[in-house]
């Protein structure tokens, strides 16, 4: 979830976002990798967006910020629609990190999906802008694999796990740390609409706190 804020002098558009991470597994090494590895990911491609016939550079602007103490009413009360919240934890049903549905604002992350360069934290917060995973999951002979793809999905041998197996075998599928923003994922987000709206919100307050699973 963010806000975009649009500068016609500069002809720049960013999507501004606030992280709070809470929980037992956070850490300043992991609140700076995440960080790091959206604002990477998303201005990587270095989108554009046509507005009033005129080239616009998409640009993001996540910062994620450590928030140990966080109490329940500091997430159901929230209204800056900037601000997201994730629980980060060691365990997680499941052994998956998830979001609380698509363009929401809170989630649940398992430490060990927050490796560097693992595009977890990239792929999570696509889901907050409102992309949902790809629904043809085989995109062999179809390049580097979009930052939307689910783990299991199906792609050429040296995007894998494993290069050596047979696609779709233990190993055969897509290893995470291929996956990358593509202009088309920018495309997804339907911005041209957002910008001509009243509150210029991208997502919705999804509100949800997290206790520790286990």
């Amino acid at each position: 979830m963010g806000i975009i804020e649009t500068d016609y002098h500069k002809q720049l558009l960013q999507i501004v976002s606030n992280i709070f991470i809470y929980g037992n597994a956070i850490s300043e090494e992991v609140r700076r990798d995440m960080e790091e590895e959206i604002n990477w990911m998303w201005n990587e491609p270095r989108a554009l967006l046509w507005l009033e016939k005129k080239p616009f550079l998409v640009e993001f602007v996540v910062k994620v910020f450590l928030y140990p103490n966080l109490q329940v009413q500091d997430v159901i009360s929230n209204t800056n629609p900037r601000n997201n919240y994730f629980r980060i934890e060691e365990y997680a049903h499941g052994n998956i990190s998830f979001v609380d549905g698509l363009g929401c604002n809170t989630g649940y992350f398992k430490l060990e999906n927050l490796y560097k360069g693992s595009t977890t934290a990239a792929h999570e917060y696509g889901h907050t802008l409102g992309l949902p995973h790809p629904e043809d999951m085989d995109i062999r002979g179809k390049g580097i694999p979009g930052i939307m793809f689910p783990r299991g999905t199906l792609v050429n041998a040296e995007y894998q796990y494993d290069p050596n197996v047979a696609s779709g075998q233990k190993g055969g599928t897509l290893y995470p740390i291929h996956r990358r923003v593509k202009q088309s994922d920018i495309d997804d987000l339907g911005l041209l609409k957002i910008v001509q709206s009243k509150d210029k919100i991208i997502g919705k307050f999804s509100s949800v706190y997290h206790e520790a699973q286990g």
